[in-house]
């Protein structure tokens, strides 16, 4: 299973800078939990985005330049190569940033996105999903609380 993971506002919005526009410590717990012990497949921007590697996860790297090398990546220069290099996954996660997203579209079987209820001021965007390649079978609503300054819905999404 090739499963596309993010977090976009009402119209999209992924980040800007490089960085998310909001916290959602809920959604962070889940994303660990969906993709511990897996492929997470990356561009470069998202992943020089992270302090450090993430933990018990295999960090795969799309990137153009050939000189690129990181401790702690696996780097490659398409989606196809970081799919073949995945391939013994039981479940492979692409996990952004925007441009990598919309490589990974035409690739994944399923879209685990959480839709946080505001709009943001943002440079990256999610790609629309074709409603009629994709079935909505979950939608899972958090309310906004004292940890959770927006509302949020966890979207499970299956290819047709």
């Amino acid at each position: 299973m090739i499963t596309i993971i993010a977090a976009a506002g009402e119209n999209n919005e992924l980040g800007k800078d490089n960085d998310l526009v909001w916290h959602l410590p809920d959604d962070f717990k889940r994303f660990k939990q969906l993709t511990t012990n897996h492929h997470i497949i990356m561009g470069r921007k998202t992943f020089e985005s992270f302090p450090k590697p993430l933990p018990n996860r295999t960090h795969v790297v799309i990137t153009r330049n050939s000189e690129y090398k990181k401790e702690g990546a696996i780097i490659t220069n398409s989606m196809k190569s970081a799919l073949e290099i995945a391939r013994d996954d039981s479940e492979i996660f692409i996990i952004g940033g925007g441009e990598i997203y919309t490589l990974g579209l035409s690739f994944a079987t399923k879209i685990e996105l959480t839709r946080v209820h505001a709009n943001f001021e943002v440079d990256t965007y999610f790609p629309a999903i074709p409603q009629e390649d994709w079935t909505l079978t979950n939608e899972v609503f958090h309310e906004k609380d004292e940890r959770h300054q927006h509302a949020f819905t966890y979207q499970t999404f299956i290819r047709k």
